[in-house]
């Protein structure tokens, strides 16, 4: 199994604590961001990072929320997501931190980096994108789409992907569709792929476990979806 080693560093008053895996070759490597769901920082996002590793790329699980925080249930999540969906430019700030800290590393190639994210990390890897920051790559798996701060024209410098379920209750098609003017208005290059029979949360396998409406594994969109990223990411880092 790859090693995991916290990545800790400070952002508004919080210490933020994301696991970083680096590849056993010798450096310095493309990296990829994997940016955590509504729960946080969880075994899933650690599992994407140690097989990006051992692809060859440096990638760290991000914290969003300080800590390393993770909540296994839906309940306990309130606080930790609103604080960060209430406040879009700390949210956006937020991103672009950890990317900075990324670049900032000796194992990391500061020209290639991308970033995926699920969930909510999927809207945070757009609002890294928006951001203007010079990252290759970034990788919605059934994100949030919408936005307070639409990307300005000429602000995304890589490549767009976004993979969605038509059947997903928390990225309607008219903000499939919002998403997809922004992007052209902004002169984006992007690829939006809508998996008509997939709900939210479908890379998951323990989806079906929280038996909420709306939320479901499904394996064909997981490894269409996953695919599609690796060959992107290669394309581009």
């Amino acid at each position: 199994m790859t090693e995991l080693r916290a990545m800790t560093f400070h952002h508004e008053g919080v210490e933020l604590v994301g696991q970083i895996a680096v590849p056993d070759t010798p450096g310095p490597h493309p990296a990829v961001m994997v940016m955590h769901n509504a729960h946080g920082l969880g075994e899933m996002m650690r599992e994407k990072a140690r097989v990006l590793a051992k692809l060859g790329y440096v990638a760290v699980a991000t914290d969003m929320y300080g800590g390393g925080k993770y909540h296994p249930d839906a309940q306990s999540i309130g606080a930790s997501l609103t604080e960060l969906i209430k406040a879009p430019q700390l949210l956006r700030a937020r991103t672009v931190a950890w990317y900075e800290q990324l670049k900032a590393r000796p194992e990391v190639e500061p020209q290639r980096i991308a970033a995926i994210g699920y969930c909510f990390g999927g809207q945070c890897v757009l609002e890294l994108a928006r951001s203007g920051v010079d990252v290759k790559a970034a990788v919605s798996f059934h994100g949030l789409l919408s936005t307070a701060m639409p990307a300005q024209p000429g602000a995304i410098q890589g490549q767009v992907a976004i993979y969605t379920g038509a059947k997903d209750p928390y990225a309607s098609a008219d903000h499939v569709e919002a998403l997809r003017r922004e992007l052209i208005d902004a002169g984006a290059h992007f690829q939006i792929m809508v998996f008509n029979d997939a709900y939210h949360a479908f890379t998951d396998p323990h989806a079906d476990d929280t038996g909420r409406p709306g939320i479901a594994y499904d394996p064909m969109a997981d490894r269409v979806s996953w695919a599609g990223t690796l060959a992107l990411l290669e394309a581009t880092l």
